[in-house]
């Protein structure tokens, strides 16, 4: 059984409930812009990419002169919803575990960096992770450049550390980098999407998560 040295985390809809809050902004600034709006489904499919390439795939009819007052409107609908945004039950419990065990812990988001600090400052998080990187600091997911910048910051080698996300993007990335990786079902890609990625596990919830986990740390 392969006993892992690190986790990393995808954050929106792995560790913070966030999904609806995205995929429904998409869809009030797709509106304000008069563009076709996307179903949530297509709205969700794009989370985890960086902002801009997941805004062109879910709203095709945008173009990149409407993309900067897209993004403010977007950014103006998700901030609404931003303070009522939760993390997911027992994941930071689980998180502390780990970090008991001396696992070291990192995060691997499409989020930018201003958005990541600010939301790991509001959750009181700050200082929790090993290493983090952004989806503005590198290539988008499902390049591995991310992870491959985050092994290298942990020092250790790609079959020692766990890929944890919610999107096919994810798992992909964790196997472009020979990364094993978890798959949670409770965000932003359905059970039959993320099977067709073969990730190394599937779980429904964060309590099968940290089981799965803490038997190989």
């Amino acid at each position: 059984m392969t006993r892992y040295a690190a986790v990393l985390f995808d954050w929106d809809g792995t560790v913070m409930d966030s999904t609806y809050s995205i995929a429904s902004s998409i869809q009030l600034a797709s509106a304000d812009l008069e563009l076709p709006v996307p179903s949530i489904q297509q709205a969700s499919w794009v989370i985890g990419l960086s902002l801009e390439s997941a805004l062109y795939r879910a709203v095709p009819d945008l173009t990149a002169e409407q993309m900067p007052l897209f993004l403010e409107r977007y950014r103006h609908h998700f901030m609404q919803r931003d303070p009522h945004i939760k993390l997911f039950d027992g994941i930071l419990p689980f998180m502390g575990e780990l970090r008991g065990r001396q696992i070291a812990l990192g995060v691997a988001t499409g989020k930018s960096r201003q958005g990541l600090d600010r939301v790991l400052q509001q959750v009181n998080l700050s200082t929790f992770f090993d290493a983090t990187r952004c989806a503005d600091e590198t290539r988008s997911k499902p390049d591995p450049e991310m992870l491959h910048q985050l092994l290298a910051e942990l020092m250790l080698e790609p079959e020692q550390v766990l890929m944890v996300g919610d999107t096919v993007h994810d798992i992909h990335m964790a196997a472009n980098a020979g990364m094993d990786s978890v798959a949670v079902t409770y965000g932003a890609h359905d059970p039959q999407t993320l099977a067709k990625a073969e990730p190394t596990v599937m779980v429904d919830n964060v309590a099968q998560m940290r089981d799965w986990v803490l038997e190989r740390t």
